[in-house]
């Protein structure tokens, strides 16, 4: 097992000579600077990393309080003890506020600062454990991983730079299902200013709207018949960090009042509870849904969009930039690969002329499951094109049975997008481009029936009724 890293810096030749004979016997490995300038060198320049630094305040070239404030701006998070011989109170307070572990004044006992020194690395310890999972979280979730060298994924992944450079306080991200809304949120959240801090995911499709109050402001012990102790809410664990909404258009109009309110003030109250409670969250909501349409129909409150729509994504579906699916296929092959222990090193031709012909109703979600399957139940270095169950795509198109019917292939060949335009065309023409006929006809309102013409290109021949 590695040792773990002290750092000394005190400038009294006696006192740090015996500091390090100390430490080193307990297993320690230490290293000692005489000044702050021998300091700097070493956390700034040759990137030493101790797990724990005990400082004097005074030194030669400066104040130790001060070089723990620069010391925290370049994010060195060793944990952090004070000896000096003449301390103050003001001192002593400015060392807390700076994130020190302890204060203490020479002489200093050998064994109450070993103590102390104990405490001070099971805090350090913790503390790296957390800041190598988000490291290992920033890496996982960089930018770069929304792979794709087509035009609309270099687009994407520009858009996820200069936003996670912005410090917004809400963000809407759309998307049909499948296309990567929660990988977006997670690059958003760990290539921003906040990756140190909590993202706190949830679905609000998969929570009943009865619990959804709770799970989201928290409640007061008593406040309901099985609320036996007081619970934080998902906004309040967020505090500080992202909450991730995604599926938002399932939320119910009361909450997302509730919602919006909170977003406005930043402040809640738990349910059954009086208190109000002052919360620091960056909101990013997803959704595969037409909220315009939502908002025409009631279904959604056009305020709630409006504010959290001062920035928006949208992201592109995997038929718009099927150049990305041979990187895409190669990455979940290797992944799997990874996973499983296989050893798939070849994709035959006829895979490929299926993975490249296919639809992607379900976009990469769909192709990544294609690929998990071939790769788990393939038996040799070869993708198995059966495992993939992927159907030769015919290029079949909608047929009209009669005026009154329309008839669609559902072999996969036309994605949901595609039968809703069709169907809007053929309804459209069928009525001599008159919208309200249409509208009425197709059982919807003109306002939503004009959007979706607008979202087709289908404005060509359209008017409204005289």
């Amino acid at each position: 097992m590695m040792a773990d890293s002290l750092l000394i810096i005190e400038d009294e030749a006696l006192l740090g000579a015996e500091l390090q004979r100390h430490f080193r016997r307990d297993g320690w490995e230490v290293s000692w600077a005489r000044s702050i300038a021998d300091a700097q060198t070493l956390l700034f320049s040759d990137e030493l990393a101790p797990l724990v630094v005990l400082s004097d305040m005074n030194l030669p070239d400066g104040n130790g309080l001060d070089f723990l404030e620069q010391a925290r701006q370049q994010n060195i998070s060793a944990e952090w003890i004070f000896i000096t011989g003449y301390g103050t109170v003001p001192d002593s307070v400015r060392a807390l506020k700076l994130g020190a572990l302890d204060f203490l004044t020479k002489p200093c006992d050998l064994e109450r600062l070993a103590l102390i020194i104990a405490g001070a690395t099971r805090s350090g310890r913790a503390q790296r454990r957390v800041s190598d999972q988000v490291a290992a979280q920033s890496r996982r979730y960089s930018v770069d991983s929304f792979s794709g060298d087509s035009a609309a994924a270099v687009g994407t992944r520009d858009m996820l730079t200069r936003l996670a450079a912005v410090p917004y306080s809400a963000l809407l991200i759309s998307g049909e299902t499948g296309t990567g809304k929660g990988l977006a949120a997670r690059i958003l959240h760990h290539s921003g200013s906040r990756a140190n801090a909590p993202l706190v995911e949830v679905n609000c499709a998969a929570i009943p709207h009865e619990l959804m109050e709770a799970e989201l402001f928290g409640h007061e012990a008593g406040a309901f018949t099985s609320a036996k102790a007081r619970r934080r809410g998902l906004l309040e664990q967020a505090d500080g960090g992202t909450l991730f909404l995604d599926e938002l258009g399932e939320l119910a109009l009361d909450l997302q009042a509730k919602l919006l309110t909170a977003i406005e003030d930043k402040v809640i109250r738990r349910v059954g509870g009086e208190r109000e409670i002052r919360l620091d969250v960056q909101i990013i909501a997803a959704t595969n849904q037409d909220l315009h349409s939502a908002i025409t129909e009631r279904r959604f409150r056009e305020d709630l969009y409006h504010r959290l729509a001062v920035f928006q994504l949208a992201l592109p579906p995997l038929r718009q930039r099927r150049a990305d699916i041979r990187a895409l296929s190669q990455r979940f092959v290797t992944e799997f690969n990874h996973k499983a222990g296989k050893k798939i090193s070849r994709i035959p031709d006829l895979a490929w002329q299926l993975l490249e012909q296919h639809s992607w109703p379900g976009n990469v979600r769909e192709l990544r499951n294609a690929i998990e399957r071939a790769v788990l139940l393939s038996s040799g270095t070869a993708l198995e094109t059966d495992w993939l169950q992927l159907a030769p795509q015919r290029a079949s198109l909608p047929v009209a049975d009669n005026t009154d019917q329309l008839c669609l292939t559902l072999d996969g060949s036309m994605a949901l997008d595609d039968m809703d335009k069709y169907i809007i065309q053929s309804a459209l023409a069928r009525h001599a481009y008159n919208v309200t006929a249409t509208a009425r006809a197709l059982g919807t309102t003109r306002e939503t029936l004009r959007y979706r013409v607008e979202k087709y290109g289908l404005k060509s021949g359209s008017r409204d009724a005289d």
